[in-house]
């Protein structure tokens, strides 16, 4: 909430979404947020595609996106017993499919622009400093996706 309040004056006065934990987004809205936007960010634990169902992601048409930022693969033990549970009912295919390179693929095929995504296990305060680096760089100082990721390298 504070680097939304932060950068509220900053290209962020249309964004519209979800905020965090008193609801989980229906596969209705996660769609509508998803056709609806320019960019689009995941901040939240576990894959970001264990929350879309697949077969409905790859069936999306979303060239309006321009750029997703997934800051997931964050894990708590709850979020590990509800990620645990669902992959029980999933083939080994369909969780392959769920890791990051694989979702920025996935993305790409259904017409998003650009992914920046992590790649391993993190900390929510890791995908902070992360998404304050991001937000700085992209909306304050105006630089190109390429030169933002740089700097988080």
């Amino acid at each position: 909430k504070e680097i939304l309040e932060k950068y509220h004056d900053l290209f962020t006065l249309q964004w519209e979404g979800v905020i965090g934990n008193m609801c989980v987004p229906s596969q209705a809205e996660w769609e509508q947020l998803l056709t609806n936007c320019s960019a689009f960010l995941f901040y939240g634990m576990e894959r970001f595609m264990s929350h879309v169902l697949l077969d409905r992601l790859v069936a999306m048409n979303i060239p309006k996106c321009r750029l997703v930022i997934l800051l997931d693969l964050v894990r708590s033990q709850q979020s590990y017993q509800r990620i645990t549970n669902s992959d029980t009912h999933k083939s080994c295919l369909h969780i392959a499919l769920e890791r990051p390179t694989e979702t920025a693929v996935l993305l790409s095929l259904t017409g998003v622009g650009s992914v920046i995504a992590t790649q391993w296990y993190t900390t929510l305060q890791e995908n902070a400093e992360r998404l304050e680096v991001l937000m700085e760089n992209l909306l304050s100082f105006g630089k190109t996706t390429g030169q933002t990721v740089r700097i988080l390298r």
